[in-house]
């Protein structure tokens, strides 16, 4: 479970995230995030020294697959996880920060964005090739599969703010992403 100082921070980082898909990055404030923890400010800011420290932290958090590569789990299964949880994130808009990330980019944090946007590159390209070497997804010109992947997803996160997008556009995605790389755009039993 981790040490009283690991889930202090997790809590944390959970109700920010919670205030900052609610409200944005600019009006989440330090008082916010105590109120939501129950933390006194100096507790607070033990771990962290403003809102825009726990925001890079959140976005810098990353879906990690390496290791269940490393243990030769299948890639179909890995790729299976990835999309359950991405069909959740366009489904439930409450939980988007993408007003909040839109926000915090503007305020000249572009850098940050550059390297969330190379990692999840490296991640995706990492999956697909290890899917080709296991015989498991189709020979497709990787980057732009991976330019497919993520800039369909990221509009979506963006568009769900205003749109309420159902059950069938995140199926749709998960789907479209199973057939470009496997073949097949099987559904989940």
């Amino acid at each position: 479970m981790g040490t009283k100082s690991e889930q202090t921070k997790e809590r944390i980082l959970q109700e920010a995230w919670k205030l900052f898909a609610k409200k944005g990055y600019q009006a989440v404030t330090m008082t916010d995030i105590c109120e939501k923890t129950g933390l006194s400010r100096g507790g607070l800011y033990r771990y962290y020294a403003g809102t825009g420290e726990i925001f890079s932290e959140l976005l810098s958090r990353e879906y990690v697959i390496s290791d269940r590569m490393d243990r030769q789990e299948s890639a179909a299964a890995i790729l299976d996880d990835m999309l359950a949880e991405i069909r959740g994130e366009i489904m439930d808009k409450e939980m988007s920060l993408s007003l909040a990330i839109y926000e915090y980019a503007n305020l000249g944090n572009e850098q940050l964005f550059q390297k969330i946007n190379e990692n999840a590159r490296r991640r995706w390209i990492s999956l697909i090739r290890y899917g080709k070497q296991t015989g498991e997804f189709l020979e497709v010109d990787e980057e732009r599969v991976v330019d497919c992947i993520l800039y369909y997803y990221q509009g979506l996160r963006l568009w769900s703010r205003v749109i309420p997008f159902g059950k069938e556009t995140a199926e749709r995605y998960v789907e479209m992403v199973r057939e470009m790389l496997r073949g097949d755009a099987y559904k989940d039993a």
